[in-house]
């Protein structure tokens, strides 16, 4: 399926785009990423962190990441399961509170047949779903409009998770 993007995106696309270092992981590079701006990560654990999809299914598509890099979920300790899966928690309900989805898709690819587009880190996906976000563009067009800044709900998700943690401490 295409992606269909508003025109002024592609500088905010293109930002992203700095040349790689060769087999450097896209989920090791996020985690040193601090201070970038840019960076879509919106909440770090101890063992995992959380960011927003570059190229997101629908609007608010995260990840949850462990920060050692892993491809396999049966290398997972019993300390990073647990943190996944309260990141996981905690992803919905900021999604909840920023966008209001009538449900949610969860899960992981766990190799490259499977789908995953990064095989070397596994991932955890959630992704928001709303009735009926399932259009025409998408069905007849093979096209998926995507109408959110990535950086403004970037910032939503952030004050969200923030708010979260407060209550759950």
């Amino acid at each position: 399926m295409e992606k269909l993007w508003s025109p002024w995106r592609s500088q905010y696309i293109e930002s992203f785009q700095k040349p790689k270092e060769k087999n450097k992981c896209i989920f090791c590079g996020a985690i040193e990423e601090e201070e970038n701006e840019n960076c879509l990560v919106v909440n770090r654990g101890k063992l995992t962190f959380t960011i927003l999809n570059l190229y997101p299914y629908n609007n608010g598509h995260l990840m949850v990441v462990p920060k050692r890099h892993l491809s396999d979920f049966e290398l997972l300790n019993d300390e990073e399961n647990l943190e996944i899966m309260k990141e996981l928690q905690y992803a919905q309900t900021a999604l909840k509170i920023v966008s209001n989805p009538d449900g949610f898709n969860l899960g992981a690819n766990i190799g490259k047949v499977s789908g995953a587009g990064i095989a070397e880190h596994i991932h955890f996906h959630i992704v928001p779903r709303w009735s009926g976000d399932t259009n025409f563009m998408p069905v007849l067009g093979d096209v998926k409009v995507l109408s959110q800044d990535l950086l403004i709900t970037k910032k939503k998700l952030i004050e969200a998770f923030e708010s979260i943690k407060k209550k759950d401490n």
